[in-house]
């Protein structure tokens, strides 16, 4: 008959815990992540829906991937990519947009951008538009848009 001390079963419990955080990878730092210069183009006249840019810059050191974006001025807030296939200019939804580590997604006219429908108010030149940036895994990046009548 063999019978364990509590202190030796104790040492195997920990030795499996320290296992198992070691093989669960880490969520990065969302301060790691930001959107700079984001901007909103200011439309001629109140629009259901607007575009906004900038650049997600990852200074992360592991690749960060952005799976949705929200913002209390409207709606919905949707990443889509603009392509011009066959001569026809077309829109999709991006569902996930990695970027990789010490790198950055540019959101720009005619191409990638966010898609800004339903907002709850019309927006003034200068106005700072909060958003919320979702990362995969679930970790939020607060984010600023402002309205501007051409790129800064």
């Amino acid at each position: 008959m063999h019978i364990r001390s509590p202190l030796s079963a104790f040492a195997l419990v920990l030795l499996a815990m320290q296992a198992a955080s070691a093989a669960t990878p880490v969520p990065a730092d969302p301060a790691c992540v930001s959107l700079e210069e984001g901007w909103i183009r200011m439309p001629p006249a109140p629009r259901p829906m607007l575009a906004g840019f900038g650049r997600i810059e990852n200074g992360c050191a592991t690749e960060q991937a952005l799976v949705a974006v929200r913002s209390p001025r409207f709606g919905e807030v949707s990443l889509h990519e603009t392509r011009l296939i066959d001569g026809v200019s077309r829109m999709r939804e991006i569902e996930r947009l990695p970027v990789a580590a010490g790198a950055e997604a540019v959101l720009q006219p005619g191409g990638l951008h966010l898609m800004l429908m339903q907002p709850d108010a019309a927006l003034a030149e200068g106005e700072r538009v909060p958003l919320v940036l979702v990362l995969e895994g679930g970790r939020e990046v607060p984010a600023t848009l402002t309205v501007r009548k051409a790129a800064p």
